[in-house]
This record gives structure tokens, C-alpha cells and sequence, in this order.
């Protein structure tokens, strides 16, 4: 169905028009019109088909159709996310779709000074994009008022309540005063966090799912290579020299490993940039602004990054490390193929990892296709260059990479992060 069809306010159909969305997603056609008539709504889609603006559309309508002047009374709609990547790709969101129409949208996360953020919310806002941490800080700070409302989003709703969010959405509903309408939006999510979902919305809520048998979009193919874990990063060289255009996502297990590939791409001359937990906000969001803009074409990460974030045109997925939750696998290469967009999904498998891959495929209910290497190939990718440095070499480097974290963090005297 077309945009235009759909009795929404002619600013964001404009928006709508300018952004290049014309016709909407499954999960928008199904779930725009139960938010517009204030059902809760419990909704399940693939990573990639649309979930943000399929709850941010009817929101900004249902706003701005009441307001009658860009005069802001009070918060009438927050969205709650885990990470402060997911808060700030909503709030991009949010403004892009709300341009020309009386709703302002801000997001709020931990990790940055909150006093700009404060004078942004004493400027008075209308939807507010937040993560947990900083939000219950500036609720009991004073700053932030619930009284006015209305709609209450968890976006990656599995997430938030398996990471044992549950209290703080319990806590944030109690201070709702006046009936509110909930919305969840997942791409997964498995019998016990349902139940927990459930327990939080009303027994009339709509339950909406799109393409159950289907955890990832078709538009991904799936391939692996069974790869011995110390000859991953010559696999990952030859492959970055094989596509030195394409737009890479590598996902690896730990921040150190994050590091340590990098380290290892860069001494062949591929640039890459990462992004891990243990990075400050303001080094997370330039690396993040950095592949975006597309000065860097290829991002190391952890799955700090596997969820909500929309960066267009990525090219393949490389999860370098198999992940610890088959689940993560979903939310990872959900970072390619997105829209109508083509993306291919290439793991490398070692022989501890076997396990996990057969979790994975269980998971997924069906095999993913692997690409055979022959042994002439497979010892020709491996062999060292002349420069390749020794073991002791590579312990060294990261024992100096730890030291300037530490350093780091000490001469910000400790603060911790939201």
C-alpha cells in the first residue's frame, strides 16, 4: 500500500516522499493503522522490514494532529532502547519524519555530559528516545516529567527484558498516571520473554508477526567456511582484498579481539574502524558517524552494534567470531539486506565453533550453505608475510592498548557510564 493512502498528515507524507519510502513494509501496513486506533500492540518482523518507522509514523500523526500549536506541554510518548546507538539512529528517525509538523523528538543516552541534554528537555519535547540508565537518572534528577504520557515503546523488546530491564519498564509504568497505550517491537523473541511482554499490556493487545518461518530477511544469503580460530584474520585479508569497495560489518566476540583484528588488518593496509563497549560515547558515535558518511568502509565491532542499527548499502556481514546466542546471529546480519537491498552473510568457523553453528542453524531451522576450501587454497591463504609479527609482538601490542584504556579512564576520574 502507498503512503498516500494512509490518513496521515500531509508533512509526513512529504517526508515520507523525500526520504524515498513510497509504499510500506509489511509490518507498517499491518501495524500503523492498530497504533492509530490506541491498541496495544505486541509486533514481531524481521531486522531490516521497517519496525522503526512502522511505530514512529502513526506517533508523529497522533501528536501533531492533537497539538494545536508547536508549543510543547509535556512528554506524550517515550521510546525505551538498550543501547545508545539504537537511541540515537531513533531519534534520527523520529526528525527526519517529523520535519514541518508541530512534534519535537530527542534522544537521551548515558556515556555524554547530560546537561545539554537537559536544556533540550527544558525546551520542551514531545517524544523521548531513551536508554534506561540515563533516563531513571534525569526522572530522579527532577528533569523529566511522566504525567502527560500517552504511549509507552520498547524497541528490541526481547533484549530489553532478557537483559532484566522488566523492573525499570514495571517502575517506568507505575508513573504513568493516566491509561497509556505499550507497544513492543522485536525481531525475536521466544516463549518466556513473551510472557513477560504479555504482562504488560493489555489482554486486548494485537499481536502482530511477519514471516515467522523466516527469522532473517530473504533478501540475505548465508554462507560459512570452516577456518582453523588463528588463521581467521589471513581469511579476512584475502577477503577485504578480494572486496576493497564493499561496505563491511566484521563482528567478533570481545573488545579485545576487536582490537587485535584491526590491529592485524592494519598492518596489511586495510583501514578499518571499531566499536565495543569499551570505547567512551563520543569515540563510539564518531566511529559510527565515521562508516556511515562512508569514510571508513569497513567497521570491527562487538554486538554492542548487532541491533537497530540502520546504515545503508552494507554490502556483506562478517561474523569473524560465531556468536554466544544463536539469537545474535538474527540481530547481526540483519545489518545487510535491509529494504529491498541484496546483502550476503559469510561466518568463519572454527572447529570450537561447531557447536554454536549447529545452535545457530537450529535456531534458523534450516543449514547454511559452505563454501569449500581446498587445501592448495586454504595453505596459500595462510602463509605469513615477511612482516607478520611474532607472538610476543602481539602481547605486547595489547598490553599497550589496555594500558592507554586505563589511563584513559583515570584521567576521567572514574566516571561510570549510563
Amino acid at each position: 500500500m502507498k503512503f498516500e493512502k494512509f490518513p496521515i498528515t500531509d508533512a509526513i507524507k512529504k517526508n515520507l516522499s523525500r526520504l524515498g519510502f513510497v509504499r510500506t513494509t509489511d509490518i507498517q501496513f499491518k501495524a500503523i493503522p492498530s497504533i492509530m486506533a490506541g491498541e496495544d500492540v505486541l509486533a514481531i518482523a524481521q531486522t531490516g522490514t521497517g519496525k522503526t518507522a512502522a511505530f514512529a509514523i502513526p506517533i508523529i500523526h497522533q501528536i501533531d494532529h492533537r497539538k494545536r500549536s508547536k508549543r510543547t506541554l509535556g512528554i506524550q510518548c517515550i521510546v525505551m532502547v538498550p543501547t545508545h546507538e539504537l537511541a540515537m539512529q531513533i531519534g534520527e528517525v523520529f526528525a527526519n519524519l517529523s520535519k514541518q509538523t508541530k512534534v519535537k523528538a530527542f534522544a537521551i543516552y548515558g556515556g555524554v555530559e547530560q546537561d545539554p541534554q537537559i536544556k533540550k528537555l527544558q525546551n520542551g519535547i514531545d517524544v523521548l528516545i531513551a536508554t534506561p540508565g540515563r533516563l531513571f537518572d534525569l526522572i530522579h534528577q527532577g528533569y523529566i516529567h511522566l504525567k502527560r504520557v500517552e504511549t509507552l515503546v520498547l524497541d528490541e523488546a526481547d533484549h530489553m527484558l532478557d537483559l532484566g530491564f522488566i523492573r525499570d519498564i514495571q517502575a517506568i509504568k507505575r508513573m504513568l498516571t493516566q491509561q497509556h497505550q505499550t507497544l513492543f517491537f522485536s525481531a525475536t523473541i521466544n516463549k518466556d520473554i513473551k510472557k513477560l511482554a504479555y504482562s504488560q499490556i493489555r489482554n486486548t493487545a494485537i499481536r502482530i508477526q511477519i514471516s515467522p518461518e523466516n527469522l532473517v530477511s530473504k533478501n540475505v544469503s548465508h554462507y560459512v567456511m570452516f577456518i582453523e580460530m588463528d588463521d581467521k584474520r589471513f581469511f579476512l585479508e584475502q577477503f577485504m582484498t578480494d572486496n576493497p569497495e564493499s561496505r563491511v560489518i566484521v563482528f567478533v566476540r570481545t573488545r579485545v579481539r576487536a582490537e587485535r583484528v584491526a590491529k592485524a588488518m592494519g598492518r596489511v593496509g586495510i583501514e578499518t574502524v571499531t566499536i565495543h563497549g569499551e570505547k567512551d560515547q563520543y569515540e563510539r558515535a564518531e566511529v559510527m558517524n565515521s562508516f556511515k558518511t562512508g569514510k571508513s568502509n569497513v567497521l570491527i565491532a562487538t554486538d554492542v552494534s548487532a541491533r537497530g542499527i540502520d546504515i545503508p548499502n552494507i554490502n556483506y556481514v562478517v561474523n569473524y567470531d560465531l556468536p554466544d546466542e544463536a539469537e545474535n546471529y538474527v540481530h547481526r546480519v540483519g545489518r545487510t539486506g535491509r529494504g529491498v537491498n541484496k546483502g550476503i552473510a559469510i561466518s568463519f568457523c572454527s572447529k570450537e565453533e561447531k557447536t554454536r553453528l549447529e545452535e545457530i542453524q537450529e535456531f534458523l531451522e534450516t543449514e547454511i550453505q559452505v563454501i569449500k576450501i581446498g587445501k592448495k587454497d586454504y595453505a596459500f591463504t595462510i602463509q605469513p608475510s615477511s612482516e607478520e609479527p611474532n607472538l610476543e609482538e602481539l602481547i605486547e601490542e595489547m598490553d599497550a592498548w589496555e594500558n592507554s584504556k586505563k589511563k584513559k579512564r583515570k584521567s576521567k576520574g572514574g566516571v561510570k557510564k549510563k
